[in-house]
């Protein structure tokens, strides 16, 4: 490994243990995300982690609240980390082609199809309360 991704993995470090902590499987290669996946049944809610502000103060925060809150809880909680683990990113994107790349965002995923998707303009300049509020809603809508 190159001095550059020794140190950024470093820096990422807290930064994927802030949701794999709460309960999030971490996806970080292809064949991760594809096993995960072909076996999914349920609700999934997939979070497009990144290392921008917007995902420390906004997104993951508003993340965890919103499933500490939800009556009604996805069946998996599943990560990947744009810009960091990149094959599995660019593989887990591939399941909602509809959609274009943006990291953070948050994909629901439910009976094999995107439910939901929340992309980095819903979550960049909004106050994390109401990145929550928007999440808690949704889950309440695809996870019952």
């Amino acid at each position: 490994m190159n001095a550059y991704d020794e140190y950024m993995k470093g820096i990422v470090k807290p930064m994927r243990e802030e949701l794999a902590s709460n309960g999030f499987t971490e996806l970080t290669t292809v064949e991760d995300v594809e096993g995960t996946m072909a076996a999914l049944e349920g609700t999934a809610l997939v979070v497009i982690n990144s290392v921008c502000g917007c995902a420390a103060g906004l997104a993951r925060p508003a993340v965890r609240e919103a499933i500490v809150e939800a009556e009604h809880k996805p069946d998996h909680l599943l990560t990947v980390f744009a810009g960091q683990d990149k094959e599995a990113t660019e593989r887990m994107r591939a399941y909602f082609p509809e959609v274009p790349p943006s990291s953070p965002s948050i994909a629901l995923w439910k009976d094999g199809a995107l439910a939901y998707f929340i992309p980095r303009e819903q979550i960049e300049n909004f106050e994390m309360e109401q990145i929550k509020d928007h999440l808690s809603e949704v889950l309440e809508q695809v996870c019952q």
